[in-house]
């Protein structure tokens, strides 16, 4: 049976479209349904040829016992991160506070209202090694929320508040010098004879084509804009 993904044109969220989760992608829709049903939202991020995100979804989301637990507790919410990159990075954020790293997939349990209260990365199917398997941890966040919602909505607000201020010390910098700062690093990293940047494997990233195309068209750059143009050509070729 489909979910709420078989609409979607992200390769990455249409290989979920078959999942017994009853995924949402990131729309207004999931979470006035988490806000009416009062429940959590459940909020996985990956991209299409992330290895640990298909091993995660092969041993839980592919998983009907799993889907059981997601579906009565939580409203499930599937981000491509490269189709919104915007999402990915703030959401990163909030992983790396609350773990001190981060990656994918990347797991966020939050409120209907987006304020953040628990994050990780993969989760294993049974608990071993000191980490918590997924669905005993979906068990044991479900029954927090039901029964000790006060804590949680304590770090929810203590998340907030630091991202707040980490915002507000930043703030200093402008946007200009910002990006600035991008064009230098995708300038350094630019491969001039195969186009793309860094080192391989290489994957298309449309908003970073983007993002150099309008730079380019606003400053008249034409060395930036060679870099996009480059790179189009050479996918062309493949």
């Amino acid at each position: 049976m489909s979910n709420q993904l078989k609409n979607t044109t992200s390769p990455y969220l249409l290989q979920h479209a078959e999942n017994p989760v009853n995924w949402y992608p990131w729309c207004k829709e999931a979470f006035e349904k988490a806000k009416s049903e009062d429940k959590p939202i459940f909020l996985s991020i990956g991209y299409s040829t992330c290895h640990w995100c298909h091993v995660m979804a092969h041993e839980s989301f592919e998983d009907e016992k799993t889907a059981e637990i997601l579906n009565r507790n939580y409203i499930s919410i599937k981000v491509d991160r490269e189709e919104r990159p915007d999402i990915d990075s703030v959401y990163m954020t909030v992983c790396q506070t609350f773990t001190g790293n981060g990656g994918w997939p990347m797991n966020i349990f939050m409120t209907w209202d987006k304020k953040p209260f628990f994050a990780g990365t993969y989760f294993p199917p049974k608990s071993h090694y000191g980490m918590s398997g997924f669905p005993d941890l979906l068990n044991v966040i479900a029954s927090q929320w039901n029964n000790n919602r006060r804590r949680l909505l304590q770090s929810a607000e203590q998340i907030v508040s630091h991202l707040k201020n980490e915002r507000l010390n930043n703030s200093n910098e402008s946007n200009e010098n910002l990006i600035e700062q991008v064009i230098k690093i995708f300038s350094d990293s630019f491969d001039g004879i195969n186009g793309g940047f860094g080192s391989t494997p290489k994957f298309p990233a449309p908003h970073s084509l983007l993002f150099l195309m309008l730079y380019a068209k606003q400053n008249q750059d034409s060395d930036v804009l060679k870099m996009a143009e480059k790179t189009l050509m050479q996918m062309r070729h493949i």
